[in-house]
């Protein structure tokens, strides 16, 4: 069952059950009027993450919020996360090479490598909200988007966790479902 939901673009920002529909100008000024209502409490770095994690991180916090899940500075929850998105870090593998050749060969900016794994979003995103499930980064040729959502759905099915967030991100928009175990 779909219990919450949270998206952003470019352009605009929304959330499922509160049918919420707003436009923004830019990603630092909406991520500084969320607070206190959406993000509890800064988001470490925020500003350092890259494109695809600050589309994600909130997208789940729009998502948390619209499925009434509360969230506390230094409190765990038992909640997996599973992400997708149709090009992995290609992006950000992309940018940290170009910035290793433009410094000359010799190094590169460290906030650049951070990102430069597919589920770098995922942990970003576990480690600001306390989630302690699974964290999985499922990459899917085709449609990546339905074929993770069978998969959030399956593991309701056949596992004993009962809430699972589903994140498809990329450096231009994101979109994360709550799935909750029916009783």
């Amino acid at each position: 069952m779909i219990k919450g939901q949270g998206w952003i673009n470019q352009k605009k920002y929304g959330c499922l059950k509160h049918k919420w529909l707003r436009g923004y100008s830019d990603l630092k000024s909406l991520y500084g009027s969320l607070q206190p209502e959406i993000f509890k409490y800064p988001v470490a770095n925020f500003l350092r993450f890259d494109a695809v994690a600050k589309f994600a991180v909130i997208s789940i916090a729009l998502a948390l919020f619209d499925a009434k899940i509360s969230y506390a500075q230094g409190v765990k929850q038992d909640i997996d996360i599973l992400g997708t998105n149709s090009h992995g870090a290609q992006e950000t593998n992309l940018a940290y090479f170009t910035d290793y050749i433009v410094n000359g060969r010799t190094l590169s900016r460290g906030n650049l490598f951070i990102y430069t794994l597919p589920s770098s979003f995922l942990a970003e995103a576990a480690i600001h909200f306390g989630l302690t499930g699974k964290l999985l980064y499922l990459g899917f040729p085709g449609n990546a988007q339905t074929a993770s959502l069978k998969y959030a759905l399956n593991m309701l099915k056949t596992e004993p966790q009962r809430t699972v967030l589903l994140v498809n991100a990329s450096s231009t928009k994101a979109d994360c479902l709550v799935l909750q175990k029916t009783k």
